[in-house]
């Protein structure tokens, strides 16, 4: 018994209704696995800053107690990176951490701009062994931001661009925050200790 035009129609009208329900559903689904992956990828980026910011945490009082025992006149600084360490062991997001950790980095390069003043520390052992750690530590912060900042900027445009953004706002993925480097890090000059080439 063949099947009337009208049916065959319906049938046609059917099928392609149902395959674009299935194609846009698709398509809704690998694009919200995609975000969560993206999501995802930057917490884990996060989470190695967040490893080596703990890292120079915890090496930061031995080199406040070596300079303070050259530069005693400089206790409000050190007092300052004291309560910056405490702030950043007890912030609870990403932004109280970049924020504090900008501003204990800014602690830093001063400490060690005054500890330039000071050619007795410089020839300390133990004050320059400690510096080539937090310098070590240092290059993995930035290149720990700096894939930080690669991820958040590919997730950022990508839920910004249509149709992406309407299921983006739909199920609340929301723009991360880039980790920059502070204006006052920035102007601090270098300062190397150690072997200098000098004889």
């Amino acid at each position: 018994m063949a099947l009337s035009k009208g049916c065959l129609t319906a049938i046609a009208v059917a099928a392609a209704v149902v395959f674009l329900v299935l194609l846009i559903g698709g398509y809704l689904m690998t694009t919200y696995n995609s975000l969560v992956k993206q999501n995802e990828s930057i917490d884990n980026a996060w989470a190695e800053i967040d490893n080596q910011l703990l890292r120079r945490n915890d090496l930061i009082p031995n080199l406040v107690s070596t300079v303070e025992g050259y530069a005693t006149h400089e206790r409000e600084l050190f007092e300052r990176i004291a309560d910056a360490r405490a702030r950043l062991a007890g912030a609870s997001t990403v932004g109280e951490r970049m924020a504090t950790s900008n501003e204990l980095a800014g602690f830093l390069g001063r400490l060690l701009a005054i500890a330039e003043n000071y050619p007795q520390l410089k020839a300390n052992e133990s004050f320059n062994k400690m510096m080539d750690e937090l310098a070590g530590t240092e290059n993995r912060i930035n290149v720990a931001r700096k894939r930080y900042n690669d991820q958040v900027m590919n997730y950022n445009s990508t839920i910004k661009r249509f149709p992406v953004n309407m299921l983006a706002g739909m199920f609340n993925f929301r723009a991360r925050e880039y980790f920059e480097v502070p204006e006052e890090a920035r102007a601090v000059p270098r300062v190397q200790f150690g072997n200098t080439g000098q004889n």
